[in-house]
């Protein structure tokens, strides 16, 4: 489906002016290249969630009346985030987003924060569409501009969308957790996908001066986008961002998906005991510092108890351990925890809950990471005020 010259430009035109007054978009570099690029025609076709079924479904749209087409355009140039590709989680039944094109606002914030200049060479971790290529293209040509996805078919697509427009960036299918070491060294990295770990070959193909600007999560899926500088050595430093920006996590294959293992639970028996502390407070900041206290591969979830009448929270690690928590606190405000394994979860996080409240409730936008390159590997440590934690 296409969109005439005046009608497009018209609708890439208020989305402009609609970023700009929000204070989304400053930068006339960026202003130039939204109203050159034409979103629509990097998302032809979109899904949308229908939550009537259960479980709910993903169902595809097409434009073709000029009711649709009209609804299309109205979404394309919106700040929304349209979802492009969706593909079958393995063994549950449902499907599930796997690729999409960034709501523009975020899209523009994540670019300005670049803060690319004339000559820059930029590395895009997860091709997708392809629209943001093409902003990075028209920014900085298309030969300054490297993208590579794990999914063959959406960098062919991808491919094809671009050079329809007469724009030739280089787009690699592969693991984008290897980066592109034949086209580097790079002056830039941005990721539309969130990672768990800054992969080591991202800082060695960074140049000395560069930046890396990435969604990082925990294991507690808590996180937020991180601008980090490179220094002389292989070592990226810098804060999370004042501002919200999350993707979808970073795919190890293309097609069906298995998501991450669920940890096997110990079936040691159970200790019984209360607890003042609320689950729900892991569903606020304080999940940010409560993650750094807990090991890596956890999983949480919101279920039923053993009796499938009491909603508890989950919390389950590889080693094992678990811990359940009541929903609903007692008549004396206490909440009931059971937990089994070598590693205590919940006392675990009642000892993160405590650092929390000393160091004033802060948000996760006000610690910081440094990722420092040692072999194939990258040795992480997150600090509040320069002061480590977890």
């Amino acid at each position: 489906m296409t969109a005439s010259l005046s009608v497009w430009h018209a609708a890439a035109q208020r989305l402009v002016d609609q970023l700009t007054a929000e204070g989304d978009l400053h930068d006339p570099a960026w202003r130039a290249a939204l109203l050159a690029v034409p979103r629509h025609e990097f998302v032809p076709r979109y899904y949308l969630q229908d939550t009537s079924t259960r479980p709910s479904r993903w169902v595809l749209h097409e434009p073709g009346t000029p009711q649709t087409v009209r609804q299309w355009l109205d979404l394309v140039y919106s700040p929304t985030t349209l979802i492009t590709a969706v593909a079958a989680y393995a063994d549950r039944g449902v499907q599930i987003p796997v690729s999409s094109s960034t709501k523009p606002d975020l899209m523009v914030r994540m670019l300005e924060a670049l803060d690319v200049r004339d000559g820059h060479r930029v590395l895009e971790i997860g091709t997708g569409t392809g629209y943001n290529a093409a902003l990075l293209a028209h920014r900085l040509g298309a030969g300054n501009v490297y993208s590579i996805d794990i999914d063959p078919q959406l960098v062919a697509t991808a491919q094809e969308r671009l050079a329809a427009l007469g724009l030739h960036p280089t787009l690699v299918a592969g693991d984008g957790v290897a980066g592109l070491a034949g086209h580097g060294p790079y002056d830039r990295i941005i990721a539309t996908c969130s990672v768990t770990a800054i992969p080591a070959a991202w800082i060695r193909q960074l140049t000395p001066g560069g930046l890396v600007l990435v969604h990082l999560e925990g294991p507690l899926g808590a996180g937020n986008l991180a601008a980090l500088h490179r220094g002389q050595q292989p070592v990226l430093s810098g804060h999370f961002l004042p501002w919200w920006g999350c993707f979808m996590r970073r795919r190890t294959t293309a097609g069906p998906t298995t998501g991450t293992p669920r940890p096997t639970p110990t079936t040691q028996p159970a200790t019984l005991r209360s607890t003042t502390l609320d689950p729900a407070a892991l569903e606020g900041d304080f999940a940010f510092l409560a993650q750094l206290h807990l090991p890596a591969g956890m999983f949480r979830s919101i279920r039923l108890a053993d009796d499938e009448r009491t909603p508890v929270s989950y919390l389950a690690a590889p080693d094992g351990s678990w811990c359940e928590i009541t929903r609903q606190p007692d008549t004396h405000d206490r909440f009931t925890v059971r937990e089994a394994g070598p590693t205590p979860l919940w006392t675990t996080i009642e000892t993160a809950w405590t650092q929390w409240n000393t160091l004033g409730k802060p948000t996760c936008h006000e610690f910081g990471l440094t990722a420092t390159a040692v072999g194939g590997s990258t040795e992480h440590r997150i600090w509040y005020r320069n002061h480590g934690v977890g």
